[in-house]
């Protein structure tokens, strides 16, 4: 049977390699454009999931609404009251305030990778005459660089080095730049109102985001004497085993004390959307080709079908059922459907191979080269094997089943 099938493929060698190229561009296209979109989706991932924290335990500042202050002013019996102006500003908490409650509840929640306790003040940096408005995170650098990939983005020093304490400092490039700062060079750092205090720079940060290269990072002890906060912190930054996980514990944290939860996907909600664009787009394309290669194999088959009508008369005269007439048949678009995938597959491999060579992206320290962001998710493969064989079987079954209802007096009655 499977001979048959060849031959009758090999018969019409111009059809057959036209219909096995829709299969084999379609397959290479789906694991491309696939390698592609998940590619640059694991590099938005990359820079706004791992480079902070993905679930954000932090103080709660509410705004002031016209009458939120009604009740702590006046009586409960009272029906109406006018405020000129109305109240404005927040209210919350400084610090988190019950934190060892938290790292117990972290602790022992086993989808919990690591966290990080930090403290962030809004600073004065200044040298010399040069003065820059700048965030300084206090943080312990061991765990920090377990909840975010900042170490990864040191281009001088390393970022245990502010571990020693001593009013050791690392600067972001873009601050470094303002400040026209140097390595081992003393800076004067001043919170609030607090007087100045001289910080030594060990250390320079470049991720290539102007926000983040903004900013200062030092000991937790050193900002919270600084800042005279003492065991003050106002953020516990969390990162998880699945970073999909950040929703759902988001949420269910949330309940747990008066701070605000909140997941990386709160804080990007245009980011999730950007992906389910994505993955429409990247389906809608794959599709369409699949099912231009489809309808290529459909064609061929049935004009096998209708060139072939004395063969089958032939074959059923010599004993040869329905089944085995819908299997010649069947087995025909199969084939080719599975030549295409098996050349598909390899060439998508090797062409994403290509693409990730290319020096595309802006380089930075975690992507020197600069190369695009491919991905070889073995899931990939699968998909573009599962889809390119449906199709290719959904294609045959009609000319096969056309095929299998032929019997040899309806050819002769049709003149076959």
């Amino acid at each position: 049977m499977i001979f048959l099938a060849i031959r009758y493929l090999l018969e019409r060698k111009r059809q057959t390699l036209l219909t096995l190229l829709g299969v084999f561009f379609g397959t290479l296209a789906f694991v491309a454009v696939s390698g592609f979109f998940k590619g640059f989706q694991g590099f938005l991932v990359q820079q706004l999931v791992n480079n902070a924290a993905q679930v954000h335990i932090e103080i709660r500042q509410d705004y002031l609404s016209d009458h939120v202050l009604d009740v702590p002013f006046f009586s409960n019996d009272l029906v109406h009251a006018f405020w000129n102006p109305p109240p404005a500003g927040v209210k919350g908490y400084l610090d988190i305030q019950n934190p060892q409650a938290w790292y117990n509840r972290l602790n022992a929640d086993p989808r919990v990778e690591a966290y990080s306790p930090t403290m962030t003040a809004a600073a004065l940096f200044n040298v010399g005459l040069i003065s820059v408005a700048a965030n300084l995170i206090g943080c312990n650098p061991n765990q920090q660089a377990k909840v975010t990939t900042i170490a990864d983005y040191m281009i001088a020093g390393k970022f245990t080095d502010i571990a020693f304490g001593g009013n050791r400092v690392i600067l972001g490039d873009e601050l470094m730049k303002r400040l026209g700062a140097g390595m081992q060079q003393n800076i004067l750092v001043s919170v609030g109102t607090n007087s100045a205090v001289p910080f030594k720079v060990v250390g320079r940060f470049y991720t290539g985001s102007r926000g983040l290269d903004l900013q200062a990072f030092a000991a937790l002890n050193d900002v919270q004497r600084v800042n005279k906060t003492p065991n003050y912190v106002n953020e516990i930054g969390v990162r998880l085993k699945s970073y999909l996980d950040a929703d759902a514990l988001a949420r269910s944290w949330a309940h747990l004390g008066p701070e605000r939860v909140e997941s990386w996907g709160d804080q990007n909600l245009n980011i999730q959307s950007v992906f389910a664009i994505q993955n429409a787009l990247r389906l809608s394309m794959i599709m369409t080709v699949l099912i231009v290669a489809g309808f290529g194999i459909y064609n061929i088959l049935n004009m096998t079908v209708n060139q072939k009508r004395q063969d089958i008369a032939i074959l059923r005269a010599l004993g040869y059922d329905t089944f085995d007439v819908v299997m010649l048949f069947f087995a025909q678009g199969m084939i080719v459907g599975v030549c295409g995938t098996v050349l598909g597959l390899g060439s998508g491999y090797l062409f994403c191979r290509w693409l990730q060579s290319l020096s595309f992206m802006l380089a930075t320290p975690s992507n020197p080269q600069g190369h695009l962001h491919i991905s070889l998710d073995w899931v990939i493969y699968v998909q573009a094997t599962g889809l390119a064989l449906l199709s290719a079987a959904i294609a045959s079954v009609l000319p096969a089943r056309a095929a299998g209802k032929l019997t040899p007096i309806d050819i002769i009655r049709q003149g076959g």
